[in-house]
């Protein structure tokens, strides 16, 4: 699924993701409690300035939440902090996906809705004109969930269906400066 780094860099994938909540102690209770993260790390800022948890999501990798007491509160549409670093709004990316075994996701589908949270059906992503599917099929190459977390963080469990090919890279990229298809 990887292709090698031809800048020379040896990437061994995400260490963690840093995102902004609006209560440390709901986020703990929902990532350690409901979703069973154990919580490995914790920091609190110089100054009062806030705090930085890890929570372990598996196979070395984490999710990481800084609460800023100054933070701006949610602005859809605001995605990033400024140049450098600092405090960026509650909830500010697209969404997470977390990876986990294709036999575990209805399992884990009910875990969720038992715990009380609203969750989609399974969603069979695939290579249709609609990019979903009712049923798997060939073309499927990756089955989620989707919920939100306390701060309205789109979170996705995901289990991947079948290996990637040199075909699932082939669509061009669209170049907007130019407002054309470039390739990769």
């Amino acid at each position: 699924m990887s292709e090698s780094n031809r800048a020379g860099f040896e990437f061994r994938g995400i260490n963690h993701l840093a995102l902004v909540c609006r209560n440390m102690a709901r986020t703990v209770e929902f990532y350690r409690d409901i979703l069973g993260m154990p919580l490995i790390k914790t920091l609190n800022l110089p100054d009062g300035k806030g705090q930085h948890f890890f929570f372990d999501a598996g196979n070395d990798t984490s999710i990481a939440f800084f609460w800023f007491p100054e933070a701006p509160e949610a602005q859809p549409g605001v995605v990033q902090a400024s140049r450098g670093g600092g405090v960026s709004a509650h909830g500010s990316m697209n969404h997470l996906a977390i990876d986990v075994a294709p036999e575990h996701l209805e399992l884990y589908r009910q875990r969720l809705v038992d715990a009380g949270i609203e969750v989609t059906p399974v969603v069979n992503h695939d290579d249709s004109p609609r990019t979903i599917s009712p049923e798997v099929n060939a073309t499927t190459f990756v089955r989620s969930i989707y919920f939100h977390d306390p701060d309205g963080i789109r979170l996705e469990l995901a289990a991947w269906a079948r290996p990637f090919t040199p075909e699932d890279a082939a669509a061009p990229a669209v170049d907007v400066d130019r407002r054309e298809a470039a390739t990769a």
